[in-house]
């Protein structure tokens, strides 16, 4: 069992706010994190068809029942009870709801047609570094990246390959069929294989869709299915007025390198060490894990890249107002200087307003030079 970091949001939310909603990717341990911080509080799950028919029967009078306090577990299976849990909000601010759910899309959809105003909104995404401290030493980078971040692979111990072989199938059958009817399941595999090939790249719909059969159109459905049930996610470049012509087409990343590791057929360290997407793989976890920073704060991505039409890219900038934090990313296991120099052509560029520029790279474990802004990936909640 891993305390999360997300915990104390939860705490201090729900002493302001009636309706939490806690969304994130399947595995992530929503559940849990539910139970573990609001331990008094009824717990449902409506993905069990009966508990579901039990609520459904009289939704009214199974909220006025529990006024200690209702954990909704995949909420999105009712839509009709964000209705009610509106009216209770409305009259009654001692009442507490937690609705948890897997696809972002169905909640947000149903949050906004009801709830808008009334609810908190923070995500869950796998483990992060910084909750696993000390367990996060025993594996070399390569064994991490292939074990992944979902609490089933660190608290259950299982195998990373069983889990996410089964997370494949089940997010296919399920949760795909769920949010939109993909009509040919095999060729929508095919199409998550090829953003997985793709991770740190520029996404291109029109090339995608050339290399899979279909319409641009559809590949840009598809991605959104990927992202409103937290598989991938995009990072967009940054558009600031600085006098030059800027890549226009965001990143792709996903959530969980395990995943990644899993649909690119990496099964074993060994592979992973001479596999030409080793360092985009490295880049996703780094980029992944600032942004579980984010949503463990209980705040949205403010995450971006650079990169102009002369090649010159800097992986990762975090934008607060006017101040920006630059990040260069990198697999190498050892320092160089050079790792700098598209970090101190983006700092002339943008002047006062970049505050801090870091590298973070796949140095050894006592590597971290925080004054100078070198920093093992293993610190990184160091950054």
């Amino acid at each position: 069992m891993y305390n999360r970091d997300l915990q104390k949001e939860l705490t201090r939310l729900s002493e302001q706010w009636t309706v939490i909603s806690v969304t994130g990717p399947r595995q992530s341990g929503k559940t849990t994190i539910c139970k573990m911080t609001f331990p008094d509080y009824e717990y449902v799950n409506l993905e069990h068809l009966p508990t579901r028919n039990r609520v459904a029967d009289d939704i009214d009078a199974f909220i006025k029942k529990h006024t200690k306090g209702i954990i909704f577990d995949e909420a999105q299976y009712l839509p009709e009870l964000f209705s009610y849990i509106q009216v209770w909000a409305d009259s009654d601010k001692s009442r507490r709801f937690v609705l948890s759910g897997s696809s972002d899309f169905l909640m947000m959809q149903n949050i906004t047609q009801s709830l808008a105003g009334r609810v908190a909104v923070v995500r869950l995404l796998p483990l992060s570094i910084s909750e696993l401290k000390e367990d996060i030493g025993k594996y070399s980078t390569d064994e991490l990246m292939i074990r992944g971040y979902f609490p089933g692979v660190w608290g259950d111990m299982k195998n990373p390959n069983d889990i996410y072989e089964n997370y494949v199938a089940t997010y296919l059958q399920r949760d795909v069929r769920q949010i939109v009817n993909v009509k040919d399941l095999q060729l929508f595999q095919h199409f998550l294989v090829l953003c997985a090939g793709r991770i740190g790249s520029e996404f291109n719909a029109s090339v995608l869709s050339s290399e899979i059969g279909v319409s641009s159109v559809t590949v840009k459905e598809w991605l959104r299915i990927l992202e409103t049930s937290y598989i991938a996610f995009q990072l967009s470049p940054y558009y600031a007025n600085i006098g030059k012509r800027l890549s226009k087409m965001p990143k792709i990343y996903f959530y969980d390198v395990g995943l990644v590791c899993q649909l690119l057929g990496i099964t074993e360290p060994k592979q992973l060490e001479v596999h030409p997407l080793r360092g985009a793989v490295f880049e996703n976890m780094v980029v992944a894990e600032l942004l579980k920073q984010r949503f463990n704060s209980g705040k949205p991505s403010n995450l971006y890249f650079y990169r102009d039409k002369s090649k010159r890219e800097v992986d990762i900038l975090q934008v607060d107002g006017l101040k920006m934090k630059a990040y260069e990313v990198k697999s190498a296991q050892r320092y160089d200087s050079s790792f700098f120099k598209n970090l101190k052509y983006l700092k002339e560029l943008l002047g006062n307003n970049l505050i801090s520029t870091q590298v973070i790279y796949d140095g050894g474990d006592n590597d971290f030079d925080a004054v100078n802004g070198i920093f093992n990936f293993r610190n990184i909640a160091g950054t």
